[in-house]
């Protein structure tokens, strides 16, 4: 008796009407997020007419608009994900290991591009490396020439680097906190057996590391793929993403089965990509993914 008592007056108590409390978030749900799928996914499926058919996916499938957009989206997002783990794992490590004056500092700084809209850093790319921009002018100035010597930010190459800048963080702080929980004595006894940096790096550093390269490159993909603004307002030539064909063919064609129908693959490759981010997550572990 006196062991019940103690177990029941040691749980916290619950407010009551636990029924409403559970509803209210599940109207708020329903009404924002679901209602909406199920409205893109029912004008995918019967467009103008009532009978549901997979039709309209069959003639998306077979544009080469698509099949462009679709190769597009996953090769920019898998190039500026390799992008942002090396830069991320570079500057993680210069931070943690290599001991210099603000180096704290230098790492909030550069968390504050979490915070920051996307087409900012594309506006800040523009004046920097577009035809009229900073460093363009000045060369041409000293070159004594009207054509721009720097030409790749219009091109898929631009788009990269301005995702690369956006979303290093990203992998960057789950390798800081990873690198904080890596036994220094580790490090301390391979050096004072002669071990050469590299070879630290390679053999004890980087094994480490690994849960979370794996956790933040999986993040970065999945924040990448979804990429709208930068593409947007950069404006590479021929460069068609899934979210930019879902605005072109919504918002400029009035388009709408095509564009429900790019939705919903594009919804289903972002849940595919979050469903392999948390299986990383959960299979090493948020603690050594660095996810702490």
């Amino acid at each position: 008796m006196a062991t019940t008592a103690l177990s029941t007056a040691g749980r916290p108590a619950r407010p009551g009407g636990g029924g409403l409390w559970i509803a209210l978030p599940l109207l708020v749900l329903a009404g924002c997020f679901f209602y909406p799928l199920v409205l893109i996914l029912g004008q995918a499926l019967t467009g103008d007419g009532q009978v549901p058919t997979l039709a309209y996916f069959g003639q998306v499938f077979g544009s080469s608009l698509f099949q462009s957009a679709v190769l597009h989206t996953i090769g920019i997002a898998l190039a500026a994900s390799a992008g942002c783990l090396l830069l991320g794992f570079i500057l993680a490590l210069v931070i943690t290991f290599v001991p210099f004056p603000g180096a704290g500092a230098v790492a909030r700084l550069i968390d504050t591009f979490i915070a920051l809209p996307t087409f900012l850093v594309a506006l800040a790319f523009t004046f920097i490396y577009g035809s009229a921009g900073l460093i363009n002018m000045s060369l041409m100035q000293a070159l004594r020439t009207s054509v721009p010597p720097i030409d790749f930010l219009y091109s898929p190459w631009g788009v990269i680097l301005a995702e690369i800048t956006v979303y290093t963080p990203f992998a960057m702080r789950p390798l800081l906190a990873a690198f904080s929980l890596l036994d220094q004595a580790q490090i301390e006894v391979a050096a004072s057996l002669g071990a050469r940096p590299w070879r630290i790096v390679r053999q004890i550093i980087l094994p480490a590391a690994v849960p979370a390269l794996l956790a933040g490159g999986s993040l970065c993909l999945l924040l990448t793929v979804n990429e709208f603004g930068i593409v947007l307002f950069i404006g590479a030539k021929g460069v068609i993403t899934l979210p930019l064909l879902v605005y072109d063919k919504a918002i400029q064609e009035f388009d709408y089965t095509t564009a429900c129908v790019i939705a919903v693959v594009n919804i289903l490759l972002s849940i595919s990509l979050y469903s392999l981010y948390r299986f990383v997550v959960a299979h090493f572990g948020g603690r050594r993914a660095g996810l702490v």
